[in-house]
């Protein structure tokens, strides 16, 4: 299982990349031309990027270990990404929960910088396995972004020469109210369809920019409802606690009713102590 898991990991190394956005304009003329190599020292061995230009990846790992050691391994990561700097390593979001059967489940996502994207989870899966943890999932989803990158250009050319068209035949004159009204509306249309294909692309560029990257903490096993804990410590400590607690409520009621069952046996007392006594009646004469 263990040689599985490893042959898993290892095919991260295939698709570990990605390319930094480019300005529209560079996009547009750099279909099926070789990008420039942007990968750092630091990405060790990573594939250079120009390997799928225009490829938004999404990386997800699966960490299983001991419920004790999740928040520890967690927190390493975190300081991890922190070290690398938000231009590298951005945290997203940070999750950790215990659950009805007393498993632990944690989830901790990150952006990251595509050239690096790969080396951080084989650090990460390093560090789980220095906890005595495994990679129990991994796997790496892309989706070709540029494309639809290099379209919403082409759309947003193609609106603006029927804008200039539009806006010539204004220029000419000769047009009664109702036909100028309905070629300003045309325009403003095509200038509000402008705005929605530039922000779709910001959106690509960013994606492309930025490698999202899950990792998941599960429990590696232990008893439900009871988890990896020891029973009888937790029986001992239990009984204790009941113990205390019963302890606690007989104080309590003791507290509360002995004044006054003091009160009412003295009253008892003094009562039958001097309570007058009825006279026997005299015996008959024989």
């Amino acid at each position: 299982m263990r040689n599985k898991l490893l042959a898993g990991a290892m095919a991260l190394a295939l698709i570990g990349c990605s390319e930094k956005p480019a300005d529209d304009a560079q996009v547009a003329t750099s279909d099926g031309a070789p990008a420039t190599e942007a990968a750092s020292d630091d990405a060790g061995g990573d594939i250079p990027l120009q390997a799928a230009p225009g490829v938004a990846f999404d990386y997800s790992y699966t960490f299983r270990l001991a419920d004790d050691r999740i928040a520890k391994v967690q927190e390493e990561h975190a300081a991890a990404c922190e070290a690398l700097g938000v231009q590298h390593c951005r945290i997203v979001d940070v999750r950790y929960r215990l659950d009805d059967e007393k498993f632990v489940e944690a989830q901790t996502r990150f952006k990251l910088d595509p050239g690096i994207a790969r080396k951080f989870g084989s650090s990460a899966i390093a560090s789980v396995e220095k906890a005595a943890g495994v990679l129990a999932d991994a796997s790496v989803n892309g989706e070709d972004v540029g494309t639809g990158v290099l379209a919403s250009q082409q759309r947003s050319a193609g609106a603006r020469a029927e804008i200039a068209r539009i806006e010539d035949r204004l220029k000419q004159g000769g047009l009664d109210k109702s036909e100028r009204a309905e070629l300003l509306s045309q325009i403003s249309a095509l200038r509000g369809q402008l705005g929605e294909e530039r922000q779709s692309r910001r959106t690509g560029e960013g994606r492309i920019a930025w490698t999202d990257v899950a990792f998941n903490y599960a429990s590696d096993g232990g008893v439900p409802g009871i988890g990896n804990r020891n029973p009888f410590g937790t029986a001992w400590a239990t009984l204790l606690g009941s113990g205390g607690t019963l302890l606690s409520v007989l104080l309590f009621v003791g507290a509360a009713v002995l004044p006054w069952a003091l009160i009412a046996g003295t009253a008892i007392f003094l009562w039958r102590r001097f309570r007058p006594r009825k006279a026997k009646p005299s015996a008959p004469a024989a």
